[in-house]
């Protein structure tokens, strides 16, 4: 299942290196929604100039191709980071102390391997449509307006690879904790139970209602 999650930080070199590593999965995220944000604009501007002008958008199959490696893709990282991936967790639930973290650093190491590689296979991928001596660098492009494939394709090893890192990160922080059998380690995902969920979406709530309250006082007075 997938879960809200907590991470810890102190000034240990893990929990800085996570925190900075954070700025670029954060920003790396951004773009993600501004990509999604976009195909929207596309998708608006392809309908409405069918419908006014008779005259849909140029390629636009052909954009939305180069813009899915962007949705689907470049917020992975920062998904891993928050602890919000899909994950099956019957098992491990019933884990605590250093058999949680032996269990999470198998987990995280098996993924780690798989994620190398898929950076591998999608890399070699990039290299067979991308070449210095073709038109635009690229030996195959899209079937309407002929954009070139090779962008998209190097987002997947980018990615892939910035979530390499992290995992490397995770396994790190996971095999620390096993080692020194620390309660509750840093800069890695601690799943939280549904009662703990429930009370933190409690108080987001509860501090949203207060904010809507301090503002209409505020307009009263006024």
């Amino acid at each position: 299942m997938a879960g809200h999650a907590s991470i810890l930080s102190d000034d240990s070199l893990i929990s800085r290196i996570d925190r900075t590593f954070f700025k670029l999965e954060t920003f790396l995220a951004l773009i993600g929604g501004l990509a999604v944000f976009s195909l929207m604009l596309l998708a608006v501007a392809s309908v409405g100039g069918r419908n006014f002008f008779n005259q849909p958008l140029p390629g636009y199959v052909d954009w939305i191709e180069q813009f899915m490696p962007l949705i689907a893709f470049v917020g992975v990282a920062y998904c891993q980071r928050l602890g919000g991936h899909i994950r099956m967790d019957i098992v491990v639930s019933r884990l605590k102390g250093r058999g949680l973290w032996a269990a999470e650093f198998v987990s995280t190491m098996l993924m780690l391997i798989i994620m190398i590689l898929l950076v591998w296979g999608s890399w070699a991928h990039f290299e067979r449509s991308f070449d210095f001596n073709a038109p635009l660098w690229s030996r195959d492009s899209s079937l309407d307006i002929r954009l070139p494939l090779w962008p998209a394709k190097l987002l997947a090893p980018f990615a892939f690879s910035i979530l390499c890192v992290r995992l490397t990160l995770h396994a790190w922080g996971y095999g620390r904790a096993f080692l020194r059998g620390d309660a509750e380690p840093v800069a890695v995902p601690l799943v939280e139970d549904a009662a703990t969920q429930a009370a933190h979406e409690a108080e987001a709530v509860s501090g949203f209602e207060e904010e809507i309250s301090a503002a209409g006082t505020d307009k009263s007075n006024g």
